[in-house]
């Protein structure tokens, strides 16, 4: 079989009607010399997801509107060489330590590490080369009815200054509800640190709308993380009476320009929040958003004890897909991850995988449409 091109179409005769699937892969051109492929993977409605393994990125989400009318809702390029040249983490798994590490150390069973300083004066999502940089080996396969991309990376002892070889693997599965369901598994030989996540940027009306100011966003957090001026947290704080409550669904353009502190006057959000209860690997709905024109609805469910929420402020016009231009507040992120700088704040949820421990985390992405 030719490993570079395949299709598969599964149909699996689930009660009275079967359930169709198909896992389509094509070339998606190469980095360092290396092949790229893009994973397509489609339900029986004809919904879809893309994926590469350059970085585990998802490159598109296809789902229908309140009329039917399928389009694309998560921004991303044609092409793996701009992926490569200017991607500000479209769709990526980001790791092996998600969002940030204040001045790139933290200290572990005594000994302090030092990581490359890629968001100065600060480490961001794993280093200069992090997981979403890396290629990944890809095998096609299905959960039940629904078809599965499963991904794997070693990542060798002290690679961007991490200590341990790290075994991971991520699993993509697209369900016949249109959810993308994302489990996350990994070993270490040596005690480090984790924080993987995945980092699609959403606009619910379609990629290369401009703006997802009126999308509506409701939160399961009662508290959140102030951030200092280089954006490490600096504790813990109610949302209540701040424009961080989204404890109800609320217009995300609602309070972003009030002048705020914490919103540094402007910029837009860009917070952890904490879930109401302690998750304990459960998996609950954290976040719901909506798109009254569309009628899309994005329903984000997850294991993780927080999740970071930023407003697309640094998108600048950007050019994606098709030619679109990407501006500013164009897309939203709702990223589940353990709470940044956590290596270094006692009080927050420990980050540290150990020997003989299995790190499991599992996030959802469900799309829908308002009834």
């Amino acid at each position: 079989m030719n490993k570079r091109l395949l299709a598969l179409t599964a149909f699996l005769p689930f009660a009275a009607s079967a359930a169709k699937f198909s896992i389509s892969a094509q070339p998606f051109g190469e980095v360092d010399g290396k092949a790229v492929e893009l994973y397509t993977l489609s339900n029986e409605s004809g919904a879809k997801v893309s994926i590469t393994n350059y970085g585990g990125t998802v490159t598109s989400l296809i789902v229908p509107d309140k009329d039917g009318k399928m389009g694309d809702v998560v921004l991303g390029f044609d092409t793996v060489g701009e992926y490569v040249e200017k991607s500000p983490y479209f769709g990526c798994i980001a790791g092996r330590y998600a969002n940030r590490i204040a001045k790139g150390k933290f200290t572990l069973d005594g000994k302090e590490y030092s990581l490359a300083i890629n968001n100065e004066p600060n480490t961001l999502h794993g280093g200069v080369k992090g997981f979403d940089k890396q290629i990944w080996k890809a095998k096609v396969g299905n959960q039940g009815h629904n078809p599965s991309l499963i991904l794997t990376y070693t990542s060798p002892d002290g690679e961007e200054g991490y200590p341990g070889t790290l075994k991971s693997t991520v699993t993509y599965t697209w369900t016949q509800k249109n959810a993308l369901r994302i489990r996350y598994k990994a070993t270490t030989d040596k005690s480090t640190v984790l924080n993987l996540t995945n980092h699609s940027y959403f606009n619910l009306a379609g990629e290369g709308s401009k703006t997802v100011l009126d999308h509506r966003l409701k939160i399961n957090a009662e508290r959140y993380n102030p951030i200092d001026s280089t954006s490490i947290p600096t504790g813990i704080a109610p949302v209540k009476g701040t424009p961080f409550d989204f404890t109800k669904s609320t217009r995300i353009g609602k309070r972003i320009d009030q002048e705020n502190e914490q919103l540094k006057n402007g910029i837009g959000y860009d917070h952890n929040f904490i879930m109401k209860d302690s998750r304990d690997g459960k998996i609950g709905v954290v976040a719901i958003v909506t798109e009254p024109t569309s009628g899309r609805v994005l329903t984000v469910k997850t294991s993780e004890p927080g999740i970071q929420f930023y407003s697309g402020n640094f998108l600048d016009g950007l050019e994606g897909k098709g030619g679109k231009v990407y501006s500013h507040r164009s897309a939203l992120c709702l990223e589940a991850q353990t709470f940044p700088d956590s290596p270094n704040q006692k009080e927050f949820p420990s980050p540290v995988l150990r020997p003989g421990e299995t790190y499991i985390q599992t996030t959802i992405y469900e799309l829908g449409v308002q009834k």
